[in-house]
């Protein structure tokens, strides 16, 4: 018997809570979502956003086949519902359904099929800028999340993630196991921030 088919889903801690995070864990189309999601809203917020969907569709799991075939509107005014699940929810519900589409065209629907077989870091970057909504920085951090946290780690994986892929590098959600990790990444990004103002500043006297 595969020892490993029997080890407990690697448990993520991106939403610091409990529910949410436990979708996370067992679910890669809800980190996929939580991914996407995670864009000018703070990154709990982003990644809580998969188990408000999930519980206002009245299920405890996400299924791309599913959203996929909602009506958008609908499927949009889901999102809208207050609170809503990001500060742009129909914009976000159409690439949710986007992404779900294409999940459905070509990997029948399974997010780990994105990642199951890739041969190399670089095809694995390649597959997730495929992805409806993910750029390279999106899918380079995405990319760290699967193999510090997730156990993907096709050859050349690091080099493929590019900063987001050195160890403890505190630069993502893919460095976050918990409050103490989200405080570093959080002040990370505030320093990124502070430094883009100041070049902004400097080049307009």
């Amino acid at each position: 018997m595969d020892a490993k088919a029997n080890a407990p889903a690697p448990a993520l801690h991106l939403a610091q809570d409990p529910e949410a995070d436990g979708l996370l864990s067992r679910s890669r189309l809800a980190a996929l979502v939580g991914m996407l999601l995670d864009q000018q809203v703070p990154m709990e917020w982003a990644f809580k956003g998969p188990a408000t969907i999930a519980q206002r569709m009245g299920t405890d799991d996400l299924d791309a086949h599913e959203i996929a075939a909602r009506d958008p509107e609908a499927f949009a005014a889901l999102l809208s519902e207050k609170p809503a699940v990001h500060r742009y929810p129909g914009s976000m519900a159409k690439r949710i359904q986007q992404l779900c589409q294409y999940l459905v065209e070509h990997y029948d629907g399974d997010a780990e099929g994105v990642w199951r077989d890739a041969g190399s870091g670089a095809e694995l970057l390649g597959r997730l800028q495929e992805l409806p909504g993910f750029g390279k920085q999106k899918a380079q951090i995405f990319l760290a999340l699967l193999g510090k946290q997730l156990g993907v780690t096709p050859k050349g994986w690091r080099e493929a993630a590019g900063a987001y892929g050195e160890p403890a590098a505190f630069r993502s959600v893919a460095d976050i196991t918990g409050p103490e990790s989200l405080a570093k990444v959080r002040a990370h990004k505030q320093e990124l921030k502070a430094a883009a103002k100041a070049a902004k500043a400097d080049g307009s006297r």
